[in-house]
């Protein structure tokens, strides 16, 4: 079967995933995977099993599941408290996270945001997620760390006019074929090898060393090593977003973002 498929109500199939074209999906009724589907399948089986279970529906789950310290805490992460009880600290980052004199309280801290939480008030997490999309506070929607088909890039700084980006490809991987009408771009290579082409041009650009792609140029990044590839990107130019890409020919058949 090719990769992508296209039905006559503009469904496609696209590797993995299977994507409903907007209109229907936006009529679709807001109703969770049990109720909508498990309970109207014939095609699923129920097993007695002996483990605890718990639907970890809200940041007080889990800690509720979490075995906890003296102190009635669950710490993950780099996380210092002092006289705090009954709370769950977690930082996902390398960032240190220290809470002091308070109790019953959740605190996340990721790379994205920092949520900080009365314990018995955890459900309001998700009113507080749509306030933000109501928002189009972009951190509701996705992460600084997006995966795609290759690999991944992690956003580490923007300002107005630039954007600096960790950009990871497995072995084997393979950018798309594209341009930017807005924004060159320059490439350092960290780990790995790179195989880079610019117009006419491919080349192999080795750890420690760098490769500028002009704005307007046409250009791809491939990785064609055994180990992960891993360069730093920094984009210069008057727009920034992702949709500034013309893909001319993607092994993965996508059509939009990189």
């Amino acid at each position: 079967m090719d990769k992508e498929m296209v039905d006559d109500q503009g469904e496609t199939r696209d590797l993995d995933f299977y994507r409903l074209s907007e209109g229907p999906f936006a009529k679709a009724p807001r109703k969770s995977i049990d109720y909508a589907v498990m309970e109207r399948t014939e095609h699923a089986a129920v097993l007695p099993v002996s483990f605890r279970w718990s639907d970890i529906g809200n940041w007080k789950s889990v800690w509720d599941v979490q075995d906890h310290d003296a102190a009635g805490n669950v710490i993950e992460g780099p996380v210092e408290v002092l006289n705090t009880n009954n709370s769950l600290i977690r930082s996902e980052e390398t960032v240190l996270t220290t809470v002091v004199g308070v109790d019953d309280i959740i605190v996340v801290a990721t790379a994205d945001a920092v949520l900080v939480a009365a314990k018995g008030e955890a459900e309001q997490v998700k009113e507080l997620v749509e306030r933000l999309k109501a928002r189009n506070r972009n951190e509701a929607l996705e992460h600084r760390r997006v995966y795609r088909p290759w690999g991944f890039y992690q956003t580490a700084d923007v300002g107005s006019r630039y954007q600096v980006k960790r950009i990871c490809v497995h072995s084997g991987g393979r950018l798309s074929l594209q341009k930017h009408f807005h924004r060159s771009e320059h490439w350092v290579v960290v780990r790995g090898v790179a195989e880079v082409t610019v117009g006419d041009e491919v080349r192999l650009v080795h750890e420690n060393e760098s490769i500028y792609v002009p704005i307007g140029a046409v250009h791809r990044l491939a990785n064609p090593g055994k180990i992960p590839l891993e360069l730093i990107e920094v984009q210069v130019g008057s727009y920034l977003g992702e949709d500034d890409i013309i893909r001319l020919d993607d092994v993965y058949r996508r059509h939009t973002e990189a």
